[in-house]
């Protein structure tokens, strides 16, 4: 072997030795994440990896899936899903926009696999996504899939989080996947620019407690699977945190002199963001 093909070689090994780690459209490293299953029912589980809970049926039908994280860990999300069920994965579900939750759709897209979302969903990735990372299948209403002997029911709600939320309700399951409307991790992100609002999180929060039971499991767009009660709680927070920047706004304090009030201050324990939480809630009650 030639000088020149051994320094040809150690090149060829040296850059695939130095590749750059995977990363999100933010940059952010996702070689470390790790993809882990939970069980939350009999043929329905969830996805915890870097971004929002991905939501399965599983059964001899096949995959349902609900979203679908980062674009670097599609890969890791197949093989986990594979430890669980071999089948096809017959359609992924998109509760929203973000690309926490879609920027897997590209790499599924690609391999045909199907995916649905509200009509807003699609209009608002057309603007930033390729063709085959959108929604075929767009709805406005509620639809129902029957697979796994499972019946699995898409709930267009308010304009919350965003103006594209769904929850996606296994109906024989009794288990609510409710996208980032819910999350157990933080306080409400209403994305003002995405067509979210505060009255529409409390609506469609309210819907989502109408329609669990006393034993319903429900998986938040982050953090861990919790009951009608933890939900319940969740909106009351809502609710007490409304009327104290209320009342705040009305003695005629700025934003700024609001969240130095601290108006989230008895539930901030383990919670993130309050600080965008309490802007968005300011601007929608009219604070100026």
């Amino acid at each position: 072997m030639t000088l020149a093909h051994r320094l040809a070689g150690t090149a060829l090994a040296f850059s695939v030795l130095t590749l750059p780690p995977p990363v999100d459209g933010q940059g952010r490293d996702m070689s470390q994440v790790r993809i882990i299953p939970h069980q939350v029912t009999q043929g329905v589980y969830y996805l915890e990896g870097q971004g929002g809970n991905i939501g399965l049926s599983i059964g001899e039908d096949g995959v349902v899936m609900i979203d679908d994280q980062f674009a670097p860990l599609t890969d890791r999300i197949l093989a986990a899903i594979r430890t669980l069920n071999r089948g096809e994965i017959r359609f992924v579900i998109n509760t929203h926009v973000h690309g926490d939750h879609t920027g897997g759709n590209e790499n599924l897209g690609r391999m045909g696999i199907l995916i649905l979302a509200r009509d807003a969903v699609r209009v608002r990735l057309s603007a930033t996504a390729p063709a085959v990372a959108l929604p075929v299948l767009t709805f406005s209403e509620p639809i129902n899939i029957h697979l796994n002997g499972e019946q699995v029911r898409t709930i267009p709600v308010p304009p919350a989080h965003t103006d594209g939320d769904s929850y996606i309700h296994f109906v024989n399951a009794d288990v609510l996947h409710m996208g980032d409307v819910f999350r157990t991790t933080g306080y409400p992100y209403m994305d003002l620019a995405n067509g979210g609002s505060l009255s529409g999180l409390l609506e469609a929060l309210g819907v989502a407690i109408g329609l669990a039971g006393t034993n319903t499991k429900i998986i938040p767009g982050h953090g861990r699977v919790v009951g009608r009660t933890e939900l319940i709680a969740h909106r009351d927070m809502i609710l007490d945190v409304r009327a104290r920047v209320q009342a705040l706004i009305a003695q005629g304090l700025n934003v700024d002199q609001v969240l130095a009030a601290g108006p989230t201050r008895a539930y901030d324990a383990g919670m993130d963001s309050p600080e965008r939480f309490l802007r968005a809630m300011y601007t929608e009650l009219g604070g100026r």
